[in-house]
């Protein structure tokens, strides 16, 4: 039975520690948050043992094994079975009856992900959101990073040019011109997300802007 050590005020619950899985629950225990995880393979919840206590090797996922993990006490659950269609949409309609508050679970296609955003789940596309970024970099080599928000608004950091040196962030004036909106400036290793109109921009400096994936492109290719 799932027990909060009282880390963090959430229980964070992982099933399934593929990589993505086993990542994920990783980098919440680094970051002090109480987790549980789930998986069929003993060897991967040995791993996780390293970082919870909370470990369980359960051989299929039915509503009565499921319910003695305690998951049930989670507040998050992320269902990381993408490759198992018909298993991931059995757990996360399971984890869902259960009453978890908030279940995420994982796609790996468009159809999955619509079944499982019917059942009440939010969805995410890891390796369609990595192929995005990937492509974003590609084809725009002054952007550093790059989150998809929806099909037409973006939040991407972007590298300045000599074209920005010297100039404050009114004379930019991104939003009279692009519609877009700084919400962060990294020069070296700090980041400052006060960004005020008479901020001085250098071209080493990288700006994060949100708005529409035309106009920061077209920032972008302007910059150049």
């Amino acid at each position: 039975m799932a027990k909060k050590n009282k880390k963090s005020d959430k229980l964070y619950a992982v099933i399934g520690l593929g990589r993505f899985g086993f990542a994920l629950a990783e980098e919440l225990a680094a970051k002090g948050c109480d987790v549980m995880v789930v998986d069929r393979d003993r060897n991967r919840v040995e791993a996780a043992s390293d970082f919870t206590d909370n470990a369980f090797v359960v051989d299929e996922m039915t509503r009565e094994n499921l319910e003695e993990t305690g998951i049930a006490e989670a507040d998050v659950a992320v269902i990381c079975i993408g490759d198992k269609i018909d298993v991931s949409i059995l757990t996360t309609l399971t984890v869902l009856r259960l009453g978890v508050p908030q279940v995420i679970s994982k796609a790996s296609s468009a159809e999955q992900g619509e079944v499982l955003k019917l059942l009440g789940a939010e969805v995410v596309y890891p390796e369609r959101d990595m192929a995005l970024r990937l492509a974003g970099k590609l084809i725009s080599p002054n952007i550093l990073e790059y989150i998809s928000l929806s099909d037409e608004i973006d939040i991407m950091e972007i590298k300045l040019s000599e074209k920005a040196e010297g100039k404050t962030v009114i004379e930019m004036n991104l939003r009279s011109r692009y519609g877009l909106n700084i919400i962060a400036r990294r020069r070296g290793d700090t980041i400052s997300t006060d960004i005020l109109p008479n901020m001085v921009l250098h071209a080493d400096d990288s700006i994060t802007v949100i708005g529409k994936t035309d106009s920061i492109h077209k920032f972008e290719k302007d910059l150049q």
